[in-house]
């Protein structure tokens, strides 16, 4: 598991100032003189199934994983999904966070509220919800008989990708999650049907970051946090 967010953001401080305040998105020349740093970050990864590095150019480069200024109430340690901004915040100290770009649910699947992290998952099995298998009988196919129902074991083919948190609500699974994917030219789209996918290399940092119990905000679009300056439900 990697945990080479706070020693690459420090060895690279210039990171924060490149990419500005939250919501900036830097040019090609802005992004030049971090191109190591980000290649580490994103290098493959020997886990329990092989993790390939990522190909930056896929990705908007506004959405890989920086430390920035945020301002806000909620206590260090908690999650923050910007599904309008695709961008995830785990809350740190003296006005700072972690941010993560992230895909989030297209129209009419997308959730908002607050949840807690219910469990969390190395590989996780993924069980599509029975209307997925609806809308996509194909999936049906891919699927075998596992422990807890039909569904797709853990490994490099999973939708799920490499960790998964599930996120509870009133001690009840919501049905989604936030996980990391093998599409990670999905980041920064609005492309899911519910949940929250992170590149595999931010889902085990985040991973590694925080515990069951965590708190989770998913902000609406209406209710996007103030910047400085400036579900099991399918995949």
């Amino acid at each position: 598991m990697m945990h080479l967010n706070r020693r690459v953001f420090l060895s690279g401080a210039a990171a924060s100032s490149v990419f500005g305040s939250l919501g900036t998105r830097p040019s090609q020349a802005q992004w030049s003189p971090n191109r190591k740093s980000y290649d580490a970050m994103y290098a493959a990864v020997d886990d329990l199934y092989p993790v390939p590095a990522i190909n930056l150019s896929q990705i908007d480069r506004a959405f890989l994983r920086a430390e920035v200024p945020y301002d806000t109430a909620e206590a260090p340690g908690t999650v923050v999904v910007d599904p309008a901004a695709h961008y995830l915040y785990l809350v740190g100290g003296s006005g700072t966070a972690t941010r993560y770009g992230v895909g989030v649910g297209r129209s009419g699947f997308a959730w908002s509220g607050i949840a807690n992290i219910g469990a969390k998952q190395v590989w996780p099995d993924w069980y599509p919800p029975k209307e997925m298998f609806a809308r996509q009988p194909e999936l049906l196919k891919q699927m075998s008989e596992l422990q807890s129902g039909v569904g797709m074991h853990g490994g490099p083919g999973n939708p799920l990708g490499a960790r998964a948190l599930y996120l509870w609500k009133d001690n009840r699974d919501t049905l989604f999650r936030i996980h990391g994917t093998f599409e990670p030219w999905t980041i920064g789209k609005s492309v899911s049907s519910g949940c929250i996918r992170m590149i595999n290399q931010d889902a085990m940092d985040l991973y590694g970051q925080i515990d069951v119990g965590t708190k989770v905000v998913v902000l609406s679009p209406a209710k996007r946090p103030r910047r400085n300056n400036a579900t099991e439900r399918s995949t």
